[in-house]
């Protein structure tokens, strides 16, 4: 019996890195029985049936999971936007950190393609830039060149299991390509007809980068809300879910309410406007899911 980590799954396989080793290892039947598929990510048991070869037995408790792309156990997603083509969204921006927020992962906002900017339109960027780390985010600026800030950002991989998240040809694929030159990910061109990339990717698996983990996968394909209810909601805006306990009623959903504290410190301009008129876009289309049973 050993134990390892799943980095990779492809066609009925896993391969399970353990003790320096990679073990190619099929599920045992009772992960079926159970309804259970192991995952990319994943802490397993297994037993050595071969030369690199094995049986996996159990599958360990998961801190997280992701449904696209299918990765347990991840400590930080990336979530990468572009300056232009496609245009800077901070409603998009913000989905994203929602969706990120509500599985308990740390975000990192990388904005790529300044270097393609006008002046005017940087400082724009710039001040969008000052408004989430005032939140307490990190956020990078790229350029569209060959990145020259990732050998600098080692501390962000160390350790740590990544995804890559963001809007189709923003420039996940080229980032991973200057993390891991090895890697030779097809860069996906813009879809001029529809405005977004091809995925090029076809399975997942973690590869090494700067002493860390990184799924080479677009991440979240699905941007709906999914399970998330409207009283989860404000603890994935972090501006909000700080100030909660000065809102007169518990449970306050900073819409209605009387004596809110977050509607007051967005008066007071401590909560940037845009992030607070996203959040209500966001309350009501979760109010108005259709209910699934």
């Amino acid at each position: 019996m050993a134990d390892g980590r799943i980095i990779k799954a492809l066609s009925g396989f896993y391969y399970v890195q353990s003790s320096g080793q990679i073990y190619q290892c099929r599920g045992r039947g009772l992960f079926r029985n159970k309804k259970i598929s192991p995952l990319v990510g994943d802490f397993v048991a297994f037993d050595i049936s071969g030369p690199e070869e094995g049986y996996i037995t159990e599958i360990k408790p998961r801190e997280n999971e992701l449904v696209r792309p299918q990765v347990a156990n991840i400590d930080q997603a990336i979530i990468v936007s572009s300056a232009t083509s496609p245009d800077f969204s901070t409603m998009l921006l913000d989905r994203f950190l929602v969706l990120i927020e509500s599985k308990q992962i740390r975000p990192l906002i990388f904005i790529t393609k300044m270097d393609t900017l006008a002046e005017e339109d940087k400082k724009d960027i710039e001040a969008y830039r000052s408004s989430y780390q005032q939140i307490g985010y990190e956020v990078e600026l790229l350029s569209s060149k060959e990145p020259d800030l990732l050998p600098e950002m080692k501390s962000h991989f160390k350790d740590r299991v990544t995804v890559f998240a963001g809007q189709s040809g923003v420039g996940k694929s080229s980032l991973l390509n200057a993390l891991n030159p090895s890697l030779l990910l097809k860069t996906a061109e813009i879809s001029k007809s529809l405005g977004r990339g091809k995925h090029t990717t076809r399975h997942v698996e973690l590869v090494r980068v700067y002493d860390g983990w990184v799924a080479d996968t677009p991440g979240f394909s699905a941007l709906e809300f999914g399970d998330l209810n409207s009283e989860e909601l404000p603890d994935c805006f972090p501006e909000m879910e700080e100030r909660k306990g000065a809102c007169k009623f518990r449970g306050c959903l900073h819409n209605k309410e009387p004596k809110c504290a977050v509607k007051q410190a967005v008066e007071d301009g401590e909560i940037p406007r845009f992030r607070y008129e996203h959040y209500l876009h966001f309350l009501e289309e979760i109010q108005m899911r259709k209910p699934r049973y």
